[in-house]
This record gives structure tokens, C-alpha cells and sequence, in this order.
């Protein structure tokens, strides 16, 4: 589908939410017993007090009705009735809070904190199981699930950031979830709920906004939604947006000189003069979501949903703090393409009294990124200069054209990740009302990406780039497959009416796999034994471990003094790959490595009622998180990693007052982390231990026009054991040749605040005749928090150890304060706000652009933004 061809669609879809004059009321009020059915009020802001009559919204979704339903146990339940921890953000907050994407929405969720680098490489951690380095398109997978509604839409990169609105519902559920949700949700699920089609029932909405931030430009949305009854059994709801975010960021002007051992050969100097621009990285996200409602009779439902979206972003979403803020010096053209387009079908139903589900989808996520990577060179001109000046720079590497001549230095990546997910569940559930109740289900997963990761040097002589790739240094071109298999279930009991025991578990299968490429060209002259081997002049990486047709690498052969092009090279496995180095020699071909597991994850739960509007529980729960391959081949693939859970929660509710909490102990097993090591390269390896020990909290309170709403958490993450620069299979006192202490016992984990709170005051009022005015404050702030796990590293060229963090800095603290003002008439309204309104530094991440890179980077939250939004429904 081409842009134009999107635009055109949702235009249409405005212009005919637009054209919606003969309004209706909801016929179908009642909630259903089908999972993530139309809502009731799904949050504790949504609840007045004293309780009014039941109104029926103008878009079909029940309003101010004292229940909190959500759907977090894959059965409709009152939020203060499920005994996990568990956050609801739903639609009129969403709306109150002009919440549209994951920065926005996570500011509310106190037991969640993130990583990124840029917009769609996102990586999510809740309870402070982090650390770093997360969010590789060939790395762990993420240990916090995101669904849209029924389907997981976790993908092996990270979190996908799906723009928000016309949502029923935020449920964050904190802890290990892996009973109900699977490997993904080791730590906890983030489910995105969105409004169902309402039979009977036409209406629709349009909201707008332009808005300028503060030293950036001017941005804007508009976003419609209408719901249509296409006959007595079938409705139709459809979403359109777009939204474009100004740019704030200035890439200045910046001049590198790289140097030259050879005296007759001058140093080369190189600007980003054709580079300079303020505001470089505006984005713009565009999209729909269209869903059906089929009442195929008195018990069965099929919805068969459908989401496209698009990013495009240009410039980075960072800054050097030693430029000035906000201030960056860029030296080729970054831009960033992430669309993704989901089909899904859920089928609900009963056979006898038992509920019966169906979910599955279909997701396709291509993207393509290009990156500016001169950190590399001059990391790498300065740290060979410091270390011996007879290998300094340009002497050391072999960046030459064909005639020989010295070139530019600097790189950039052309980097392109297919992602495509397949899910399929079916589970069957007993009656809720039952005093012994169960649910269990299978659960299918496969997901796929295809790897291209395009080093280039410009001009850089073909015998000396990557096999077939002229003016390629490095590539990687690798497929992934993860495979998940799973049996699973909970059963509830009543044993009195004040007191449930509930025990689950899941039967878990996974099968990963990588093949293809990674590495170096070989010079292909003379039959492969001409110097340099390459622009790096590695002898080792790349071609020359490339698989030959008898089973021998490049290396070995040549080794042996063997007639390479005699041989030739084993059939290549993945597509744009010059040969295979990554996988296993098997009868003539080379087969993927694979990591493949199995195992059992539970949970157990007590829950007691010594009252009305109050409840305690104790949980002993377990998460996993599958093992895999390293995409360098020649490190050891890592492990699986556990996280136990012991947690002691309350829920109660004193009239207009909701005090919901809990207090938790984890224990996280051989933790898996990722860190960049040689020739930048990602690698996974398996840690010791981790302790976390937390509270989480948040309060309500609602009478007559005010809203108060408070959450905090506060996490205590360490490791337990020291970490060793050669992995966990090594002595405890990182002793062994070549080996010392990465990070000692007791270091703190990285990116997770110790505190993390959020503060929202509401107050509405009559102003005139049928209108009703506002005014909203909210104040966000978190801690600060380590930005790296490692304490020790191994500078490249002097050989000494430096901490990563005496030149990262910790992330700051910081406090950020949100204002709304407006005015609601029955179907209009309109708003005046400022986000950040004192203009705070709220870092989100710190890192580097490579390993042996100390150049720090930090990417800010938003600055302050000034806005003005006005809407209308039908």
C-alpha cells in the first residue's frame, strides 16, 4: 500500500466520520462475557462517588459505572476482585491525559521503565528485571509481553509502539505472567485493549491538535473513529490517524581530521557542512485500525481486526551533552522507516456453559534505518593513536580505494529487519460464577526476522569490502526463527466465601535458530591469499570462516595451503549472503544453530476477603525467558533465565478512596544480558544472580467534580555474585587467565529508577448553560538510575580497565509537570495544555554508538510542549 494510497483512505474515513449527522445511543450496553468485550469504565478515574445511574456513552462504551472491569486473567473481572498487581488506564483518561504513545503512557505506570535510542527501538522492563543493552533485532527476547488485545505483539527487537487511541483500556500487570501469557511476560504484559464494534449503533468522533515545542517546531495530529451497524448482527469500527511529532534537536556543524603514518600523505579532514540542520528529527506517524463485530448466533462471535501503521523519522533522537543540549554533530543523512500491519481474528462462544476462545494473528514489520556510524573511526583513530602511533588511524585499517589512495574513514549502516509473527491460542474456560473454576488453552507462536545489517565506507576498493558488496566493510545478513509451544492452565477454588486458592502452570517448548553471515570480505586475489585480507585486515572474521563445499572454513583451508577455488564455497543458506559462517556443516550443507528447551513455569495464589471492598493475597510465582544464539558464531550460545516471584498484595476500597499495593521479593536466575563486544558486535552471555525487592502502590479518590490519582514504586534491583568478563562458567572470583570482575556482587541494575511516581489532580465544574469547564495538573518524576550494568570493560588500544560509567553518567532524575485548562459541551470540547511545563531534562536512556565508542549520548524526553486540541463526536 503506498502512502498516497493510506492518506487517501484515512481522508476518507474523516470525511465520513464527518458526514455522520443522525446520531444514535448505545443499544448494547451490558458487558459481555467474551474477553475484551465493550468496556465498562475501566479505570479507577472513570468510578464516581456516590455512584450516579449507569449513562450510555456516545460511543457505545458504558461511562460512570462503578466497576472496574478488565480482562487481565483472560476472564472479565472487577479490578479490585483479581489478586495481581495490576494498573488500568482507561479510555477517558487516556483521553484527559492526551496519551498517544508509549512515552507518554508509561509516565503513568510506576513499575515500568524503558530504554531507546529512537522511535521504534524500544526496549520495556518492569520491577527493575534490567539489564541494558536490550532491544538487538538478534538478541534475548524482551522480558515484558505487549499484547493488542487478544494477540501478542512482543516482537524480537522490542516493544511495539502502537499509537494510541480509540482504546478501551491500558492494563499493566506487573510480575512474572508466565501462566497465562508465556515466555515474554517473565517480568510482566502490557495489554492494549482497544473499543469493540457496538451493534445498533452509529457514532463516530474527530480530534485534532496542533501544538509547538520548545526550541523545536511546530507539530500536530488528527484522528478519527466511527462505529457503524451493518445489519442486526454485525457492526464496523474504524480508526484513522496521523500525527506528526516537530523535531528538537540540532545536528551543528562538526569537522573530524583522521590521521595518516605516512609523511607524504596528507591527514584527511572531513565536515558535515551539507548536514547542518536545526530540528532534524521530526516524525510522522500515520495509520488506521478497522474491526468487525459478527453475532454469527445467541452464543458465538467472530471479530476479525485489521492495523496498519507507519513511521517514518529522520535525524536521531539524541544528543552529546558536551555540544550543548540538545545538540548533536551528524554526518550522514539518519532516517528511520518502521510499518507494520497486523490481521487478527478472535472467535468467542460457549459450549454448554463452558467458554470457548479462539485468538491468531498474522503480523509483517519491515523497517529500514540509516545510520551515521563515524563514532567508529574516531574511536578507533584516537584509541590506536594513544595506544602505538605506528598503528594510529588510517595505518591501522586499510581504508583505500582501488588506486590505493586514503579515504574518508567514516561509516554508515544500511540496516533493513523483516519481522513477521504468526500466534494462535485456543483456550476454554468454566463458568465464573462456579465455586471451581477453570481455564486452560494451547498456545503456538513462530516468529521470523530477516537480518541485514550493511556496514559501508564510501569508495572503498572492492577487494578489500565484503565479497560481492563493493564498498561494504562489515555485513550481516542472518535469519532468526523463534518457535513457542505451550500447554497451560489455572484452576480457582473457593474454599470459603472470604478465601480462594488458585493454582496455574505452563508446559513450555521452544526451538530457536540463526544462520547466514556476519563478518570481514577476503581478498579474493590469488586465490584468497593476498594482504590485506580486508579493509580491517582481520584474517579471521568474516569469508574466512565461510564454510567450504568439504566442511573446512576459508581459514582452515588456507591454513592447510589448499586450492580455495577448488573447492568452493558451501551453497549459500540465507538470501544476499556472499557465503555462510554462521550455522552447522552437515552432510554437504550448513544447517542453522539452534537452542532448544523445555520446562514448567507456575504460580500459586492465596487470596482472602475478610470483607466487603477488601482483599489480600499472597502470589509465589515463576517467568522464563527461552535461551538462544549469539549472531556471532563463535560465541557459546546463553541460556534460559528464571525469575521467582514472592509477593503479598492488598486491594480495598473506603468510598471515594481506592488504595490498591504490594510488596514483592524476585529472584532472577542466570540472568541473561547483552553487551558490545569485539569489532562492536553484540554479545548475549549468561550472569550470576539477582535479587529485587519492591512496594508498589497507587491511590484513587473521586467526589463530585475532583479526581485524585497517585501511583509510586520503589526497587531495590542487585546482582547476587560477581559477574566475570568470560561469563558465568568461570570461578566466582573472576580468577581464571584473562578473566577479572565485570560487575562485583552487589551491583545495582541498570535504567530502573529506585523511585518512580506520578501525581494527577482533576477538577471539572458547570461553567454555563450545558458546558462544563476543567483544569488538570499532573507532576511525573522518577530517579536517577545506572545506565550500564558493567563496572569494568577493556579499553581497545591502551588495554587498560575503565568503568562504563565514569563516562556514561547515570541517567538524572528528573521531575516533569503537565497542565490542562478546557471546556466540554455535550459533543464538542476543546483544551489548552502544556507538557513539560518547566521544560525538564528528562533523560530516558545514556549509551554509546559502539563498544570501544566513549562519546556519551543521551536521549531526552520531550521538551516542553504548547498546545491547543479541540474534538467533536457524533
Amino acid at each position: 500500500m503506498t502512502d498516497r494510497t493510506l492518506r487517501t483512505l484515512g481522508l476518507a474515513l474523516l470525511t465520513t466520520t464527518a458526514l455522520a449527522t443522525t446520531p444514535a445511543f448505545a443499544q448494547d450496553a451490558q458487558p459481555q462475557t467474551t474477553a475484551d468485550s465493550p468496556a465498562p469504565a475501566t479505570n479507577a478515574t472513570d468510578v464516581t462517588a456516590p455512584p450516579p445511574p449507569v449513562q450510555v456513552a456516545q460511543d457505545g462504551v458504558v461511562a460512570d459505572e462503578t466497576e472496574i472491569v478488565i480482562t487481565a486473567t483472560k476472564r472479565e473481572e472487577n479490578l479490585q476482585n483479581v489478586p495481581i498487581s495490576v494498573v488500568a488506564i482507561g479510555t477517558r483518561r487516556l483521553d484527559q491525559l492526551n496519551i498517544s504513545n508509549f512515552e507518554e503512557y508509561t509516565k503513568q505506570l510506576p513499575s515500568v521503565s524503558y530504554q531507546s535510542s529512537q522511535p521504534g527501538i524500544t526496549v520495556v522492563y518492569m520491577r527493575g528485571v534490567a539489564t541494558g543493552g536490550d532491544g538487538n533485532h538478534s538478541g534475548s527476547l524482551p522480558s515484558v509481553g505487549t499484547y493488542l488485545d487478544e494477540q501478542p505483539v512482543t516482537t524480537i527487537g522490542g516493544t511495539l509502539d502502537v499509537h494510541i487511541y480509540d482504546l478501551a483500556r491500558i492494563e499493566s500487570l506487573a510480575g512474572p505472567q508466565g501462566t497465562l501469557y508465556g515466555a515474554s511476560s517473565e517480568a510482566g504484559t502490557i495489554r492494549l485493549i482497544t473499543n469493540k464494534p457496538a451493534l445498533g449503533v452509529t457514532t463516530g468522533r474527530v480530534d485534532g491538535e496542533i501544538n509547538k515545542v520548545s526550541g523545536g517546531g511546530v507539530g500536530g495530529k488528527v484522528e478519527g473513529m466511527i462505529n457503524l451497524p451493518i445489519g442486526d448482527n454485525i457492526a464496523f469500527r474504524g480508526v484513522a490517524f496521523y500525527q506528526r511529532d516537530a523535531g528538537y534537536i540540532d545536528n551543528i556543524f562538526g569537522s573530524r581530521t583522521y590521521y595518516v603514518y605516512d609523511p607524504d600523505v596528507p591527514d584527511v579532514t572531513v565536515t558535515n557542512a551539507n548536514q547542518v540542520k536545526k530540528n532534524f528529527n521530526a516524525q510522522e506517524v500515520y495509520g488506521g485500525r478497522a474491526a468487525l463485530k459478527v453475532d454469527l448466533n445467541d452464543n458465538w462471535t467472530a471479530t476479525p481486526t485489521f492495523m496498519y501503521q507507519e513511521m517514518k523519522a529522520d535525524g536521531v533522537f539524541f544528543f552529546d551533552p558536551d555540544l550543548g543540549k540538545n545538540k548533536i554533530d551528524r554526518f550522514r543523512g539518519d532516517k528511520r522507516r518502521d510499518r507494520f500491519w497486523q490481521a487478527a481474528l478472535t472467535v468467542q462462544g460457549k459450549i454448554g456453559n463452558f467458554d470457548l476462545t479462539y485468538a491468531g494473528a498474522y503480523m509483517d514489520r519491515p523497517t529500514y534505518t540509516v545510520s551515521d556510524y563515524a563514532d567508529y573511526a574516531d574511536a578507533y583513530d584516537v584509541l590506536y593513536a594513544n595506544y602505538n602511533p605506528d598503528y594510529a588511524g588510517l595505518a591501522y585499517f586499510y581504508y583505500q580505494d582501488s588506486a590505493g589512495n586514503y579515504i574518508n574513514p567514516q561509516q554508515y549502516i544500511i540496516g533493513t529487519d523483516h519481522f513477521r509473527k504468526l500466534s494462535q491460542e485456543v483456550r476454554i474456560a468454566s463458568p465464573a460464577e462456579n465455586r471451581f473454576r477453570v481455564i486452560a488453552g494451547l498456545f503456538y507462536q513462530r516468529q521470523s526476522n530477516e537480518i541485514h545489517q550493511d556496514y559501508k565506507i564510501d569508495n572503498l576498493d572492492p577487494n578489500l569490502s565484503v565479497n560481492g558488496f563493493p564498498g561494504t566493510l562489515w555485513l550481516t545478513q542472518q535469519k532468526r526463527v523463534d518457535k513457542d509451544y505451550a500447554v497451560f492452565g489455572e484452576a480457582s477454588f473457593d474454599v470459603t466465601p472470604k478465601i480462594t486458592l488458585t493454582a496455574g502452570g505452563r508446559l513450555f517448548k521452544y526451538d530457536n535458530s540463526l544462520i547466514g553471515f556476519f563478518g570481514f570480505g577476503r581478498n579474493p586475489t590469488d586465490d584468497f591469499t593476498a594482504r590485506p585480507f580486508n579493509g580491517a585486515g582481520s584474517s579471521r572474521t568474516g569469508v574466512a570462516g565461510c564454510y567450504l563445499a568439504n566442511g573446512m572454513t576459508l581459514r582452515e583451508a588456507y591454513l592447510a595451503g589448499l586450492d580455495i577455488n577448488a573447492i568452493g564455497f558451501a551453497p549459500t543458506e540465507v538470501p544476499g549472503s556472499p557465503c555462510t559462517n554462521l550455522g552447522v556443516f552437515e552432510n554437504g550443507k550448513v544447517k542453522p544453530k539452534r537452542a532448544k528447551g523445555d520446562g514448567f513455569t507456575h504460580k500459586l495464589n492465596a487470596q482472602w476477603k475478610p470483607r466487603e471492598n477488601m482483599m489480600f493475597y499472597a502470589t509465589w510465582s515463576r517467568g522464563f525467558r527461552p535461551g538462544g544464539i549469539n549472531r556471532r558464531g563463535d560465541v557459546q550460545p546463553y541460556a534460559p533465565d528464571y525469575l521467582s516471584n514472592w509477593e503479598l498484595g492488598w486491594k480495598t476500597t473506603f468510598g471515594p478512596v481506592r488504595w490498591n499495593g504490594a510488596i514483592y521479593h524476585q529472584l532472577w536466575k542466570k540472568f541473561q544480558f547483552s553487551y558490545l563486544g569485539a569489532n562492536s558486535f553484540t554479545v548475549i552471555q549468561n550472569g550470576r544472580d539477582a535479587t529485587i525487592n519492591g512496594i508498589e502502590s497507587d491511590v484513587n479518590y473521586v467526589r463530585g467534580g475532583l479526581t485524585l490519582n497517585a501511583a509510586a514504586a520503589y526497587t531495590n534491583a542487585k546482582t547476587k555474585g560477581n559477574i566475570c568478563t568470560l561469563g558465568d562458567d568461570t570461578s566466582a572470583d573472576c580468577s581464571a587467565p584473562g578473566d577479572f570482575i565485570s560487575a562485583p556482587s552487589g551491583t545495582r541494575l541498570p535504567v530502573t529508577p529506585k523511585f518512580k511516581g506520578s501525581v494527577t489532580a482533576r477538577y471539572s465544574w458547570p461553567a454555563f448553560a450545558n458546558v462544563k469547564a476543567h483544569v488538570q495538573g499532573g507532576l511525573a518524576y522518577q530517579g536517577s538510575a545506572p545506565a550500564s550494568l558493567r563496572q569494568a570493560i577493556v579499553q581497545i588500544g591502551t588495554f587498560q580497565i575503565v568503568n562504563p560509567n565514569d563516562y556514561l553518567g547515570k541517567i538524572r532524575s528528573s521531575a516533569t509537570v503537565d497542565l490542562f485548562a478546557g471546556l466540554d459541551w455535550p459533543r464538542w470540547n476543546v483544551e489548552a495544555f502544556a507538557t513539560n511545563l518547566f521544560d525538564s531534562r528528562n533523560e530516558i536512556s545514556r549509551g554509546v554508538n559502539c563498544g570501544s565508542c566513549f562519546r556519551t549520548l543521551v536521549v531526552p524526553g520531550t521538551p516542553r510542549t504548547i498546545g491547543v486540541r479541540a474534538g467533536i463526536k457524533f
